[in-house]
C-alpha cells in the first residue's frame, strides 16, 4: 500500500501519474497514455480530437464505452487546449466509489494528454493544411495549367493524371451550436468519400460563407466512382450529423487535370442550385451539374462576364429581394411558386396556402418593383432567368442561408 506521502489529497497514486509520463516519454502512443491516465484518475476515459473523431478509449466494457460517448449521468467533458488552441476533448467518468480527482491532478493529467495529442497529430495537421491549400488554389484558379496541378497533387501523394470529380458540400447547423462542428463535417465527408474512393481528399473551401462548405476531390477516370463517392458522402453526413441540413453539388468528370478548375466551378454551381431548391427529406439534396438544366447556360456567363450576370439579376430579382428583406414579405417565393405553377394564380395560392387575392396583390407589387409583367411571356422568362442568375451568383432570398448574419453567399469564384 502506498504511503500517505505518495498519494494526492484525492487519493490518486503518484506512481500512476508516473505511468503517464513514462508512456509519453517512451512514445507508447495515445492509447497507452490514456490507459495510464485512467489508472491515475481511477476513471473511464474517452479521448476525441477537434472533429469528434475518437483517438483512444480506456473503459471497463463496451457498454461503459458507449455510455462515455453518450450523455450518460456522471460523464464530465474536459476541453483540451494547448496555448489556447483547442486540440480535443477528454470525457471522464469516475468509477463507482472512487473520489473525484483534485482539480490540480485533473489539470496535470489533461495537460499531459493535450500536449501528447498536439505532438502526435502535428504531422496529420501539416498534411491537412497542405491539402487545404491545394484545394483553395484549385478553386481560386491559382494553378497554372495541367503540369502545375499534377505536380502539386504529386506532393500530396495523389495521382490525377486520369482526372477527377469534384463534390462541394454545404452544411447548415439547425441545432444549438457546438464547438468543432465544422471540422466534423470535413471529417465525415472525407470518410464517406473514401469509402468509395480511398484516395479522395477533403477540406474546407476557405471561402466566407455561413455554415460549412467542404470541397471533396475524388481522383479517377470513372464517372461512376465520382457518383458513388457523392452518394456515400451524403449518406455518411445524414447518419453522423443529426440536426444539420445538407446540399451537395457534383461536377462532371474532368478527364484532364487541367480541367479541374472548371469542374470545381461546376460543383459550386450545382451546390448553389441544390441549396436553393432543397426539397428532399429533411431538406437534404444532391445535384449533379449535368442535371442543373438551364443553369448550365449561365455558368459560362458567370466565368466570362460575371458583372453582366450581376446586372441582369439587379434588373430583375434584386428589387424583390430588397423589398422582402425590408418589409419581411414573400415576393421572391411567390414568383418562384407562380412560375412552378405554370403561371396559374389558383395553383400558386394552393402551393403557398395563401388566398388567391393575396397572390394577385403580390404579383402586382412584383410588376411595380421590377417593371416586369408576369402576365406576359417575356416578363415570365426574364423573371425565371433572374431567379437562375440569383442561384448561380449564390444569393439567397430572405430567410435563406446566405442572408443570415455573417454570410458571404456561395458565389462561384470569378476568374483571376
Amino acid at each position: 500500500m502506498s504511503s500517505p506521502a505518495q498519494r494526492t489529497p484525492a487519493g490518486t497514486d503518484l506512481e500512476a501519474l508516473d505511468g503517464i509520463t513514462d508512456a509519453v516519454e517512451s512514445g507508447a502512443g495515445l492509447p497507452e497514455v490514456v490507459r495510464a491516465a485512467a489508472r491515475a484518475l481511477d476513471a473511464s476515459l474517452a479521448l476525441t480530437d477537434r472533429s469528434g473523431a475518437v483517438l483512444a478509449v480506456a473503459a471497463r466494457s463496451p457498454a461503459d464505452e458507449r455510455s462515455l460517448m453518450g450523455d450518460a449521468d456522471g460523464v464530465d467533458v474536459v476541453e483540451l487546449r494547448v496555448a489556447d488552441e483547442p486540440v480535443g476533448q477528454l470525457r471522464v467518468r469516475a468509477h463507482s466509489g472512487a473520489g473525484a480527482a483534485s482539480p490540480m491532478v485533473l489539470r496535470l493529467v489533461t495537460t499531459l494528454i493535450a500536449s501528447e495529442v498536439q505532438r502526435v497529430r502535428a504531422p496529420a495537421r501539416a498534411s491537412e493544411q497542405a491539402v487545404a491549400e491545394f484545394l483553395h488554389d484549385l478553386l481560386g484558379r491559382r494553378l497554372d495549367g495541367r503540369e502545375d496541378v499534377l505536380a502539386r497533387a504529386a506532393d500530396l501523394g495523389l495521382d490525377l493524371a486520369a482526372g477527377a470529380t469534384v463534390v462541394v458540400v454545404r452544411a447548415q447547423l439547425h441545432v444549438p451550436s457546438e464547438e468543432g462542428w465544422r471540422e466534423r463535417v470535413i471529417t465525415v465527408a472525407e470518410r464517406g468519400a473514401r469509402s468509395a474512393s480511398p484516395a479522395a481528399i477533403a477540406a474546407s473551401s476557405g471561402r466566407p460563407a455561413v455554415g460549412s462548405e467542404v470541397v471533396v476531390l475524388v481522383p479517377g477516370d470513372d464517372q461512376a466512382t465520382g457518383e458513388r463517392a457523392a452518394d456515400a458522402v451524403l449518406r455518411e453526413l445524414q447518419a453522423s450529423l443529426a440536426g444539420h441540413r445538407f446540399a451537395l453539388g457534383r461536377s462532371r468528370l474532368a478527364t484532364d487535370a487541367g480541367d479541374l478548375a472548371r469542374a470545381a466551378n461546376e460543383a459550386l454551381l450545382a451546390a448553389n442550385v441544390a441549396e436553393g431548391d432543397a426539397e428532399g427529406e429533411h431538406g437534404h439534396r444532391m445535384l449533379a451539374f449535368d442535371d442543373t438544366g438551364a443553369y448550365r447556360l449561365l455558368l459560362s456567363a458567370m466565368s466570362e462576364d460575371p458583372a453582366e450576370l450581376q446586372r441582369f439579376y439587379a434588373e430583375t430579382i434584386e428589387p424583390l429581394v430588397a423589398y422582402d428583406e425590408q418589409y419581411e414579405t414573400d415576393l421572391v417565393v411567390t414568383v418562384e411558386a407562380f412560375l412552378d405553377a405554370d403561371g396559374n394564380v389558383a395553383g400558386t395560392a394552393q402551393r403557398l396556402f395563401t388566398h388567391r387575392h393575396t397572390i394577385r396583390y403580390r404579383l402586382e407589387r412584383v410588376r411595380e418593383l421590377s417593371g416586369l409583367d408576369v402576365g406576359s411571356t417575356d416578363g415570365r422568362e426574364k423573371l425565371s432567368l433572374g431567379l437562375k442568375a440569383m442561384r448561380v451568383l449564390g444569393i439567397a432570398a430572405r430567410g435563406g442561408p446566405a442572408s443570415e448574419q455573417g454570410a458571404g453567399g456561395g458565389r462561384v469564384p470569378r476568374r483571376g
